[in-house]
């Protein structure tokens, strides 16, 4: 099948959010995964309606403490609507985990038997006008002199398999460490959160997008926080994990700024 000139109509939401563009923080603030709508010239992708409230369709939760970071902090949040089974906006386009035809076990009808050009479009229409934004943003701060360091929020499910994962937060890096053991060494003082380093995901460097891309390509210090979603599914948990990781990435920013300067 042929894919429509366009695959978004005009009346659907950009594929990108900005919050607090004017932000005066150093910090730049992303969210890959914030959103599970689906174009509607996609219908469901095949799925029933709860399937789209999943992790697999979403980060639950990840919007509200990012955008709640980011009044608190003054800080500019790019953040991307779509849900990541239409096309995963932290995946590289063409990877086979870009465009999933299975989801841990739930297989995803309508991205079967893709032609390359609908691959290419859904990365044309909602992945690059992201990516965009967010590389214009540190485009304007470089040019500008301003420092800049850089933050993404993801959520995790508290058990994965059958099997409980016994961190709230977890630090994610790739090869450059310095930010994401900084956080580690700042989140210390909070006893009564069990944070990992690199738990429960990693950074692929070669699979992954944002991170390889706009910071370790660029020599940008930044840190990748994971939240167990059983922490944030409520309105309450959201504003209580943002106003705690206000407070660590207020103390994080002052720590890792003489590296963005």
């Amino acid at each position: 099948m042929s894919p429509r000139e366009t695959l978004l109509d005009p009346d659907e939401p950009l594929p990108v959010i900005v919050a607090q563009p004017n932000g005066t923080s150093p910090l730049l603030l992303c969210c890959d995964h914030a959103g599970n709508r689906i174009p509607r010239a996609l219908g469901t992708l095949g799925l029933p309606p709860h399937e789209l409230e999943r992790h697999i369709a979403i980060d639950i939760g990840a919007l509200a403490v990012a955008t709640g970071i980011a009044q608190a902090l003054d800080a500019t949040l790019i953040a991307q609507p779509y849900s990541r089974l239409v096309i995963d906006c932290n995946r590289q386009p063409g990877r086979p985990t870009s465009i999933p035809e299975i989801s841990e076990t739930t297989e995803i009808p309508g991205n079967l038997h893709l032609s390359e050009e609908e691959r290419a479009q859904r990365a044309r229409e909602i992945l690059h006008p992201y990516h965009h934004r967010i590389e214009t943003e540190i485009d304007l701060r470089v040019y500008a002199r301003r420092p800049v360091l850089i933050a993404t929020i993801h959520s995790f499910t508290p058990v994965f398999k059958g099997v409980s994962r016994p961190w709230h937060l977890g630090t994610i890096h790739g090869l450059d460490g310095r930010g994401a053991r900084a956080f580690l060494d700042l989140a210390a003082a909070e006893t009564d959160l069990v944070v990992g380093e690199n738990e429960p995901y990693i950074v692929e460097m070669d699979d992954d997008y944002t991170l390889p891309i706009h910071a370790e390509g660029r020599g940008i210090p930044y840190v990748e926080l994971e939240i167990r979603q059983d922490l944030i599914g409520t309105e309450v948990g959201q504003q209580a994990m943002a106003d705690r990781l206000s407070r660590l990435l207020g103390r994080w920013v002052d720590h890792m700024l003489p590296l963005a300067e």
